[in-house]
């Protein structure tokens, strides 16, 4: 039997295959499969935002925004809070910033032969530092 180890701080998750959370990830997975959610998410990273402050951010109208937040919303990967009219989301917890980034990362792989948070980029140190700064928020 195969299994997959991570740490997570001082927790080690410990699934094999026939885990009753594959195909969930896998659901997970596919609401991260879409460029303006990922865009979200990483606007995400630096706290609560407004629909319109999101939109701004992604480039896309608030009305696009907000129906992929309520996916996201769905896939309990953010949080909304109303003030008077307006809306602020924020991310649950650090798991979609964390899948995000590393999918950043093996995108940096597929692109440059050094990525930026590879050990040999002269940048590699500062990348490293701002990724864990990030998960560690």
């Amino acid at each position: 039997m195969y299994y997959v180890r991570m740490r997570e701080g001082k927790k080690a998750c410990t699934f094999d295959e026939r885990s009753g959370y594959v195909d969930v990830a896998a659901e997970v997975f596919r609401m991260l499969a879409d460029a303006t959610r990922i865009r979200i998410i990483l606007a995400l990273r630096a706290g609560e935002l407004s629909v319109n402050h999101i939109a701004d951010i992604v480039d896309k109208s608030p009305t696009v925004v907000s129906q992929h937040l309520a996916k996201l919303r769905l896939g309990r990967m953010v949080r909304a809070r109303r003030e008077g009219t307006t809306v602020f989301y924020s991310l649950i917890d650090e798991h979609a910033r964390r899948l995000v980034s590393e999918a950043v990362f093996q995108a940096q792989h597929a692109m440059e032969e050094t990525p930026g948070h590879n050990g040999t980029h002269p940048n590699a140190k500062a990348v490293r530092e701002s990724a864990g700064a990030e998960q560690g928020a």
